[in-house]
């Protein structure tokens, strides 16, 4: 059967739920801010309540900071089972995600960035680790250990942070050593036979001199999804880490922080879970039901349908991977200036093994399997030096910037087919290698024209040196399913470009600020390195530029009762890098093109209400509207062009996350914390091909936590609901094979957990 369901919540609906949900929330629920943990640079805070960021590389206030950013604290994170990127999705709506195994992850803000297997094509969004700008964005989609808060910086930001941040940052912080004797040991339970065990061991090793700090983590989740082919149950991870960082002031002017970590994870994909055996095309919408896909499934033993739980893939589809880095960041004060030198090395190995079909046996309605396994070993380097200067009629920040990366990936697909009376079986087997180079000089200054009003003006000009070489073999000398003939090429790139912002900021009381800017984005050339490339993959794709308009206001209402931030924003991008997709004897593939303009426009409302020393409630919103306003259609495309006007894959329109937060005292020693939060997220298209199958509805998420601590004991209990209200939600759809496949998340379903946490 086809599958059917409703396009998503209607708007109205969704307004009448989300107010019912703040009312609720405001007599039961609680939330604490997202960020109210500090590092050492922000202990001037006027109090506890500001929040302290390094969006412009020093630490400012949130409320002064001309950029729409969303702040989330990591220990929010730890209580809510969110430990690393992808999972924060839910929680900063600007956010979204397009899950794939480990590499080919890719993260949107405000509808923009780029979904690619290649390594030589650089994410839209930037990901900053401790200052460490990293290539890929499949680096930080494992685990985050000991977080201090992750800043979401909206829209270009390449002046300061640079590569691959046309379309914004993600900015994570780990927690700093401090001479303080302290740590904690963790460890949750959750259902579904997932665990999670931490600890950390913080303190001075010479008094004065050096201080240290050591965190560990262990975590396993079994999964939920069940391979009934292989009675597994997949969908799910076994991760191992460490981070230790060694703080060195041998002045009062100088720090030396040296910072080590390693990550070794091994997870399994849910694979194929299909939940159609019908197939919609675009324009015309045409329903077209497979003949044989219900077969094939139901002599696997599996019934196609919107709550399918369950695979028959011939294997479990495998991810595994290693990450690790070092660093060290020396900052020299003199003066009141302040020099920075950041250096970073960070490698990762990661391998995958997937059923490239989702097919268990050989037969005749399935005359073929796909079995894939690929490699990856990715290394970089990089050098970042930058000098902030004091307050003054013009203060700046400005810098040198160095990267080098090298990607070596191999690829192999076999084939096994029928044929006549027996089977055939081939192969390709492609090894590939990108390196990139990235030189910049950069800086960004506010010129002071009185002690309200300034103006602002970035820039940072950037070269860019990219290069490849490829090497595939084939058994066939013809294409045969999912796999090109040989091809053996190699190619170049060099671009000389330049990203830039200038604006106006205006605080007319110290409650309240406004700006307006213009920022040019750019991305750099590409190239489409993957196991199909051909001929045509040699030719670098053009840069990706944008200009992007923003205007915006911070304030600070009823005596910092209320912090309320709105940011109205337009964006558009030419030369917009995406996959499109390509056939390959009949097999769907993606090929990576200059796909033309595409712009993105909305609103974004954050706000927190401090009703109470001990009640606090938050709403973050984004109105987004992306969409694809000048397709250049491809030479040989497998899908119409036709899509001017369409919106751009994984950007819904509307997000929403509220969260409030109480607290009691029980006793003298005993507190109690209450947490609620409600999420949702409207429907949203998950391909460019605008298949009327492919759009996922809109749904809601209500979660819940309490927390009982024993303040002079160091003990914390918590309690952990997640989906309270059982809402069973997919959230990306695909369509090949004659039917609908999706995955399944960690929280498609309600589920509980605790946590035992004692501090030293």
């Amino acid at each position: 059967m086809a599958i059917t369901h409703n396009a998503g919540t209607r708007l109205s609906s969704f307004a009448r739920k989300a107010a019912m949900l703040s009312l609720f929330s405001s007599s039961f629920f609680a939330y604490v801010t997202p960020v109210l943990a500090k590092d050492e640079a922000a202990s001037a805070a006027e109090s506890s309540d500001e929040i302290i960021v390094t969006a412009r590389r020093r630490a400012e206030s949130l409320q002064d900071v001309p950029i729409a950013v969303s702040v989330v604290g990591g220990d929010f994170l730890k209580e809510q089972n969110l430990n690393n990127v992808p999972e924060l999705i839910s929680f900063v709506p600007a956010i979204t995600l397009r899950p794939s195994g480990t590499k080919d992850t890719g993260l949107l803000i405000r509808g923009l960035g780029t979904i690619t297997t290649s390594p030589g094509a650089e994410p839209t969004v930037s990901m900053v680790l401790d200052g460490v700008v990293l290539a890929r964005p499949g680096q930080m989609v494992a685990d985050l250990i000991d977080l201090e808060r992750i800043e979401v910086l909206r829209g270009p930001q390449g002046t300061l942070f640079g590569k691959n941040a046309s379309a914004g940052v993600i900015n994570v912080i780990t927690r700093a050593p401090t001479p303080e004797p302290g740590g904690y040991a963790e460890a949750s339970y959750y259902s579904g036979d997932e665990y999670r065990l931490t600890g950390v061991a913080n303190g001075e090793l010479v008094p004065g001199l050096l201080s240290a700090r050591l965190a560990l983590v262990a975590a396993d989740f079994r999964g939920n999804v069940r391979n009934i082919t292989t009675g597994s149950q997949v969908n799910g991870y076994n991760r191992k880490g460490a981070r230790a960082k060694l703080l060195f002031t041998p002045s009062p002017d100088i720090d030396i922080l040296f910072s080590g970590d390693y990550l070794k994870s091994n997870a399994t994909s849910s694979g194929v879970v299909y939940i159609g055996t019908a197939t919609a095309a675009y324009p015309s919408g045409v329903v077209t039901q497979s003949t044989t896909l219900p077969l094939i499934l139901q002599a696997q033993g599996i019934t196609a349908s919107f709550r399918n739980r369950e695979s028959a893939s011939e294997m479990n589809n495998q991810f595994k991977d290693e990450f690790y880095g070092v660093s060290a960041q020396i900052d020299y004060r003199f003066g009141e200036y302040e020099l920075t030198s950041i250096t970073g090395y960070r490698g990762w190995k990661g391998s995958q093994f997937v059923d490239g079909d989702g097919y268990s046996a050989l037969t005749a309605r399935t005359p073929f399997q796909l079995v894939d396994f690929g490699t990856v070993d990715s290394t970089q380097f990089t050098q970042e030096i930058r000098l902030a200067s004091p307050k003054n009629v013009i203060d700046y920040v400005i810098g040198l910037y160095y990267f080098h990366s090298k990607n070596d990936e191999t690829y192999r697909r076999d084939v096994t087919a029928i044929a006549g009376a027996g089977t055939t079986s081939n192969f390709g087997f492609n090894r590939y290698s990108v390196v990139s180079d990235n030189y910049s000089i950069f800086g960004e200054a506010n010129i002071n024209f009185t002690d309200n009003f300034r103006g602002i003006v970035g820039g940072r000009l950037v070269r860019d040196e990219l290069k490849f070489v490829a090497n595939r073999t084939s058994t066939s000398a013809v294409a045969i399913t999912g796999v090109q003939p040989a091809f053996e090429g190699s190619g170049s790139k060099g671009v000389t470009d330049f990203a830039a912002r200038v604006g106006l900021a205006f605080e007319a009381s110290n409650a309240f600020n406004g700006y307006l800017t213009y920022s040019r984005g750019y991305k750099g050339p590409a190239f489409n390195v993957f196991f199909n490339m051909i001929a045509r993959d040699a030719i670098a794709l053009a840069p990706e530029t944008s200009d992007n308009f923003e205007l915006g206001f911070k304030t600070s209402l009823i005596d910092r009762k209320i912090d309320l931030n709105v940011a109205l924003f337009y964006d558009k991008v030419q030369n917009y890098q995406a996959n499109q997709p390509d056939i390959v004897a009949g097999a769907i593939v993606t090929r990576l093109i200059n796909a033309g303009e595409v712009s993105t426009r909305g609103i974004e409302i954050d706000a927190v209400a401090r009703l109470a020393t001990n009640f606090t409630l938050a709403a973050d919103y984004a109105h987004v509207i992306a969409r694809i306003d000048a397709f250049r259609c491809p030479v040989g495309a497998a899908a119409s062009c036709d899509v001017n006007g369409q919106p751009l894959p994984f950007a819904p329109r509307h997000k929403l996350a509220l969260r409030a937060s109480y607290e009691a005292n029980l006793s003298a020693r005993l507190k109690l914390t209450l947490n609620g939060n409600f999420t949702y997220q409207s429907r949203q298209q998950n391909s460019i091909t605008q298949t009327p199958f492919t759009i996922a509805p809109g749904y809601g998420l209500l979660g819940a936590s309490m927390t009982l601590s024993d303040e002079p004991s160091g003990l914390d209990f918590t309690l952990l609901v997640k989906n309270a209200g059982n809402k069973f939600y997919r959230s990306t759809y695909s369509q090949a094979n004659g039917g609908i496949f999706s995955g399944l998340p960690r929280d498609y379903r309600r589920y509980f957990g605790f946590t035992v946490r004692k501090s030293f």
